[in-house]
């Protein structure tokens, strides 16, 4: 974080940081947000297309920040990526506004940082990345509360109520949420055994296959986190699917409506010990090190290029509002949440009454529209009731 924001002080016509803070029941959390856009004192940050990527989601995955740091440099033209065009390069940033989150999990770092090396989860020991809101809360049979703890509710976490406030106002074209522990390229959805339908689906599915042609060469799974991704059972040679629930690319692409959405998986050594945490997520020599840097740095600058080309521009104009709009269910768990870190000890009452607020939210909307109903039906019923004099004739 040192050498970041050093570099974004030594570029200021296209790097900026800001960083984010939230509070929840005495938990303090922040994440840094460092922003490229060439000759952004020029234009509308929302006249472009526009990229956001998230790195060290888990704290024991530290080769993943260091592709956050190695992107940054290419950025600012610090250093430059083989066999690329420098004016073809500057050609295809000139159109976009980048959005970089280097380290989303601070506090989980700080743990793995302290030699708790197998550490994934944040400061108060939630899984980040099953604190989402889409199938949050469901445990699989093989559930590990060590691995996998979503939290008490969806969104009860600081980290991934920044993380929805920033893609909700930054509104990006394309997602990526970066990992390590494998090498995939994966789409929605984690929670299903299946992919999206539709001509984004399908574009999708071509930049990753273009992807693993380019950089992986041909060793990345491609598909869904859901579908792709499977795990010896123990004591037997059983393979199973490993469905992941309440994750911020399923959230990202049904409730947010970011075109795109994807989690990549940069590294990982299967032959590790699962207690060598440190070797099973990171490389640990430096040909290794710089071979996976290499490689990943280059792959996201060809979705930089080729991202606004898969992404169909005639869709994307006939997107309606309305699709941005979040559920109910998931703006009273925001809300309540948000509320319930600024007001003390009023918080537990919020987070306690929190089920109960959505079902009074649904019986209310319910029981006006039959009163709505009722009240309709009973002025059709006297607009057409014939008038009978009160006097005898």
């Amino acid at each position: 974080m040192k050498e970041i924001k050093a570099l974004v002080h030594r570029h200021p016509d296209k790097l900026t940081i800001e960083t984010m803070e939230a509070r929840n029941k005495g938990y303090f959390a922040e994440i840094p947000v460092v922003t490229y856009c060439h000759g952004r004192n020029k234009v509308n940050d929302m006249s472009k297309f526009r990229i956001l990527l998230s790195f060290g989601q888990h704290g024991r995955e530290l080769i993943t920040t260091e592709l956050a740091l190695r992107i940054l440099l290419i950025l600012s033209e610090e250093q430059l990526l083989p066999h690329m065009d420098r004016a073809s390069l500057s050609n295809t940033l000139d159109k976009l506004v980048i959005k970089v989150v280097p380290m989303e999990n601070l506090n989980g770092r700080r743990l793995v940082e302290d030699r708790d090396l197998c550490e994934r989860r944040n400061g108060r020991g939630v899984d980040l990345n099953r604190n989402w809101s889409v199938d949050w809360g469901k445990k699989e049979k093989d559930y590990n509360p060590y691995e996998e703890n979503p939290g008490f509710a969806p969104f009860s976490e600081p980290e991934t109520q920044m993380m929805r406030k920033l893609a909700l106002t930054f509104d990006p074209h394309i997602w990526v949420n970066v990992h390590s522990g494998m090498e995939a390229l994966f789409m929605p959805y984690d929670h299903k055994n299946t992919t999206p339908d539709g001509q984004i689906a399908q574009q999708m599915k071509l930049l990753l296959q273009e992807l693993n042609n380019l950089h992986c060469h041909q060793r990345c799974m491609i598909g869904s986190g859901g579908g792709s991704v499977g795990k010896q059972a123990d004591y037997n040679n059983l393979y199973l699917r490993y469905l992941a629930h309440g994750t911020a690319t399923d959230f990202m692409f049904d409730k947010a409506r970011i075109p795109m959405a994807f989690t990549f998986e940069i590294y990982g050594y299967e032959a590790a010990s699962p207690k060598d945490c440190f070797r099973m997520f990171n490389p640990t020599d430096p040909t290794t090190f710089n071979r996976v840097l290499g490689d990943w740095s280059a792959a996201f600058f060809t979705i930089f290029k080729l991202g606004p080309e898969y992404l169909d521009k005639t869709e994307l104009r006939s997107r309606d509002n309305l699709d941005r709009l979040v559920s109910i269910d998931d703006y009273l768990e925001g809300y309540l949440i948000e509320r319930s870190s600024r007001y003390g000890k009023k918080r537990e009452v919020f987070e306690l009454g929190m089920q109960e607020m959505r079902t009074y939210f649904r019986l209310f909307l319910l029981s006006s529209v039959l009163l709505m109903f009722m009240f309709c039906s009973r002025l059709s019923k006297n607009k057409f009731r014939p008038l009978v004099s009160a006097i005898s004739l």
